[in-house]
């Protein structure tokens, strides 16, 4: 079944942390906070472009709701909890912090039917928390995500690549802990350096180098695919497309691109096809794949077809719904 999610983005509204990276309102395209008042209206545009049948969530995103003062996190989950209960959206999920996290939040959490909760835990190194101006330490995020799952949510734990201190190394030990913290979904995001953070003053002053496009893809579909071997859903890698989010608006540098989800399933099928017909020279083929990878298999813009140029193949390629996810026939 289809999922998606109705967003409903409260950028920093009760963050008392200026992560280096972070400008909510530049990366969500949005500048003003929708109130209470407003969930419904926006609620009811989103279900009204939903015909088909799917699984339906309320998010509430930004990264620091249950930080806002309590009577207002009510306010804005009686909103969202009445069209649970009327069976028009299946569940409710917000983003946190995870030093926004204790036992009376969880209940009040609980008591209005929230199903999942994100945290943005971004990495588990103490080093890179610092550097990023997190305002924790990976401590908070262990015990965060046990009181989580000790109370029957499901736990969400996001990750960014290329913050400032970080390596390949400590990336790799963030998916580890992250897998290790009996995570349920996560979503890795490439570092990018936006008009207004602290982050843009140290790329002025050549202090911080983000990750090229190349490498923080690579690092992302190794990642991905350690995630996926553990049954650990990926709920998005890369930002979302905004009209703000752009060169010529509000990003400066970094591994941006619009379809960063396509570069990286590009080369997952890239490394497929290598193993696979890398052997096979001068024939005609028809690849049998899940139809969900056709797109994949050709690449992004093409990309693979340079491959089984290379290798003189004239190559058809057939959607077979029986296929599991990266299975090829041929």
């Amino acid at each position: 079944m289809k999922h998606s999610n109705i967003p409903i983005f409260i950028p920093e509204l009760a963050c008392p942390h200026q992560c280096i990276f972070c400008n909510q309102a530049k990366i969500s395209g949005q500048q003003n906070i929708p109130q209470p008042q407003d969930i419904p209206g926006i609620i009811d545009t989103y279900l009204s472009t939903m015909n088909d049948d799917r699984e339906i969530e309320v998010a509430f995103f930004g990264g620091s709701f249950t930080g806002i003062p309590v009577t207002m996190q009510e306010q804005y989950l009686i909103q969202a909890n009445r069209y649970l209960q009327e069976g028009k959206i299946n569940g409710i999920r917000l983003s946190t912090r995870p030093d926004y996290i204790n036992e009376h939040i969880l209940e009040l959490l609980k008591h209005y039917d929230v199903t999942t909760i994100e945290l943005g835990a971004q990495s588990t190194n103490d080093d890179v928390l610092l550097a990023s101006g997190r305002g924790h330490k990976s401590d908070a995020i262990k015990r965060a995500s046990e009181a989580i799952l000790s109370k029957g949510f499901h736990l969400g734990l996001q990750m960014m690549i290329g913050l400032p201190h970080d390596t390949y190394e400590r990336s790799s030990q963030t998916v580890e802990d992250i897998i290790s913290l009996g995570a349920d979904n996560t979503r890795i995001y490439p570092t990018l350096v936006i008009k207004g953070t602290q982050l843009a003053k140290l790329y002025a002053l050549e202090k911080y180098h983000p990750l090229d496009l190349e490498t923080a893809v690579s690092w992302t579909k190794e990642f991905y695919l350690r995630f996926e071997s553990q049954d650990i859903t990926i709920l998005r890698v890369g930002l979302h497309a905004s009209e703000e989010l752009s060169y010529e608006k509000s990003l400066l540098a970094g591994p941006y691109h619009k379809s960063f989800m396509e570069l990286m399933m590009t080369e997952i099928w890239a490394d497929i096809l290598q193993r696979k017909l890398s052997n096979l020279h001068h024939q005609e083929l028809t690849l049998e794949v899940n139809p969900t990878q056709i797109n994949y298999v050709w690449g992004y813009a093409g990309k693979n077809k340079g491959f089984f140029s290379k290798q003189n193949l004239n190559i058809k390629i057939k959607g077979n719904p029986l296929l599991k996810k990266y299975d090829l026939i041929f």
